[in-house]
């Protein structure tokens, strides 16, 4: 249906005269009177009775008034559902209970005018499609990770460098300790069944064990993070690495222990990935409190992978 001619109606019909609505719409009377035509004709019936007074709207007139005004108001929806002032800022996170989510919450309590949209995509080469189509506005990514180039039209800044925690029941051997040195670890295993061949946090953790000589053990399936917490916290030999600010809650007769790993202490590199023509409002908003709120990524005393670092911060090498 045109939408044009719909608004022709709706316009005729509030103004009251074909004239007055050509001067409402700046077209002339006969482009209302031809609009109003079509219209007649699309839907086979008259919609309005031409007397000496005027138009006056006939029963199949009053009928369809209101579904053309829904039309309209349909239109006006549908507009703003894609326009970048009016629609919610589309961000995609690993994981909602992740760390990255507190970010988002954090951004959300500064900013509550930006309204959000949070979405869950798998692997970075899913989020990178995603922003380079239009589907979201920016990915929380690891995005140095090997073989990974991006895109020309794609930016990125580091937003979060997060510690990682050594998590184990009460009978690890390390369950007492008040840190751990990663070296402390060779030789050991060290279970995470969410550890996918391909993604970048496997690139993180396949790095993080060759430079420290312990095992990723990745055997599954990954059933979640409630089964895994209940296997770590009845086994002396399991152990798994959480970051820092990952909050977890777990039941009270589950002794489980968040062992800090320090000498250096591994961080996870978050990154912020955007498009660079993307008009979104919301978006400058996002960037400008991350940046506000990231401290910088400390000299000396850390490690990430040689992928992961960036110049100037005398990190050790992985």
């Amino acid at each position: 249906m045109d939408l044009t001619a719909v608004n022709t109606f709706v316009a005729a019909v509030d103004a009251g005269q074909f004239q007055e609505a050509a001067i409402a719409l700046s077209v002339t009377p006969q482009a209302v009177s031809k609009r109003i035509a079509v219209l007649e004709r699309d839907l086979g019936v008259q919609l309005f009775s031409r007397t000496a007074r005027g138009a006056q709207l006939t029963i199949d007139g009053q009928a369809f008034l209101p579904h053309a005004r829904a039309l309209l108001r349909a239109e006006e929806r549908a507009a703003a559902s894609v326009c970048p002032s009016s629609r919610p800022l589309r961000v995609d996170v690993i994981g909602r209970q992740l760390s990255l989510a507190g970010l988002l919450r954090g951004f959300h309590r500064s900013h509550p005018d930006v309204e959000l949209d949070v979405v869950t995509l798998f692997d970075s080469d899913s989020a990178i499609a995603a922003i380079r189509s239009g589907t979201i506005d920016a990915t929380f990514r690891a995005v140095a990770m090997p073989g990974l180039r991006l895109p020309d039209d794609i930016e990125a800044t580091p937003v979060l460098d997060e510690p990682l925690h050594l998590f184990t029941g009460a009978g690890h051997e390390f369950a007492a300790a008040d840190s751990v040195t990663p070296a402390q670890l060779a030789g050991r295993r060290i279970w995470m069944p969410g550890n996918v061949s391909g993604t970048e946090w496997a690139a993180y953790y396949d790095a993080l064990a060759t430079a420290f000589g312990f095992t990723i053990d990745s055997i599954g399936p990954d059933f979640g993070i409630e089964p895994l917490l209940d296997t770590i916290a009845n086994s002396s030999t399991l152990a798994t690495f959480v970051s820092e600010q990952t909050p977890l809650v777990w039941p009270a007769g589950h002794d489980l222990r968040r062992i800090p790993l320090r000498g250096p202490t591994p961080v996870y590199p978050h990154s912020l990935l955007w498009r660079t023509d993307n008009p979104h409002p919301g978006l400058d908003a996002l960037r400008a409190h991350l940046r506000s709120a990231y401290p910088g990524r400390p000299d000396g005393g850390i490690w990430t992978p040689k992928w992961a670092q960036r110049p100037g911060n005398g990190q050790e090498a992985g």
